[in-house]
């Protein structure tokens, strides 16, 4: 009578075993989950820009390609010829003055920069397709808005590098495959 209940819960836990790993037989675990298995590579030309202060394409653009890096399974190379091809452009670099103080000098600055990000496969068709921007060319479009106080000793350049950063964070968080 023993026996026969030992191999009754041998047999119900081995069948319980194969059920729990046959409905997850098409999960995938780790972080190629995430992305896209048909890319392994990324071409990232400079992003373009529509401002007229220099060099915002180059520093954006270094600043995607270390994310990609760092956070993705992709390999940025400088060819073409790459799997994929992710451009971009900043379209609005802006700042306004939120704070003076009693001599007209500004205290408190808001900058914003808005960027349109395509990414394209090896045959030129679009990778991203959001619902929102299917009537243009346009995968996504992100945007970043930092604060300026220069009594702290900020500079328009250490604020639109913080920014770069969260663009690039961004970008590349939309390079996931969607679930």
């Amino acid at each position: 009578m023993c026996r026969l209940l030992d191999r009754r819960t041998l047999l119900a836990t081995a069948l319980t075993g194969c059920v729990a790993w046959s409905g997850c037989a098409g999960l995938h675990v780790g972080q190629q989950s995430l992305y896209r298995p048909g890319i392994r590579t990324v071409y990232v030309p400079v992003f373009e820009s529509d401002s007229f202060r220099p060099n915002l394409g180059e520093r954006l653009t270094e600043a995607v390609v270390k994310e990609i890096e760092l956070k993705t399974p992709y390999k940025v190379v400088h060819s073409p010829s790459a799997d994929s091809v992710l451009r971009g452009r900043i379209v609005t670099e802006n700042k306004r003055v939120l704070a003076e103080n009693a001599f007209d000098e500004p205290r408190d600055i808001d900058t914003n920069l808005e960027v349109e990000v395509n990414w394209y496969d090896r045959q030129g068709g679009l990778i991203l397709r959001n619902a929102t921007f299917a009537y243009s060319p346009v995968a996504f479009s992100v945007a970043q808005s930092n604060n300026l106080i220069p009594e702290s000793g900020q500079s328009i350049a250490t604020t639109h590098q913080k920014s770069f950063a969260e663009l690039a964070k961004q970008i590349v968080e939309q390079m996931e495959t969607p679930w």
